[in-house]
């Protein structure tokens, strides 16, 4: 499985930001797509993850800031993120759950990460 993860940078407080992730390696399409975080010292936590049918999770702290949207067919998410704050600095992970040839249950992947700095 193959992530190619885009979008993250340096952005001052209350800036935006979008990330965007393409997912490949999967036999037929993807479960579930998503992102997580981890900031330096934390544990990964989950950010947002939306679903086949669209159904979309957000973590507490990003509800009515961040959105999650996808292409199933293109294996495809992305992350718009409004508001930025000092704390949602972190390493954002890409996230996809699947099947793949080599292993043919549904399993979960991250890709390998793209930094998010919000700073002035």
């Amino acid at each position: 499985v193959q992530f190619e993860e885009s979008g993250g940078g340096l952005v001052e407080p209350g800036g935006s930001l979008r990330l965007s992730c393409a997912a490949s390696g999967f036999v037929l399409n993807t479960a579930t797509l998503g992102w997580y975080r981890q900031a330096p010292g934390n544990q990964r936590e989950l950010v947002a993850t939306i679903a086949m049918d669209k159904r979309t999770t957000y973590a507490d702290f990003v509800k009515g800031r961040f959105t999650v949207s996808s292409d199933n067919a293109k294996s495809t998410v992305w992350l718009q993120m409004n508001r930025l704050k000092p704390e949602d600095t972190a390493v954002y992970y890409c996230y996809a759950t699947g099947r793949t040839r080599t292993v043919p249950r549904v399993a979960e992947y991250w890709g390998q990460g793209t930094q998010v700095t919000v700073s002035s």
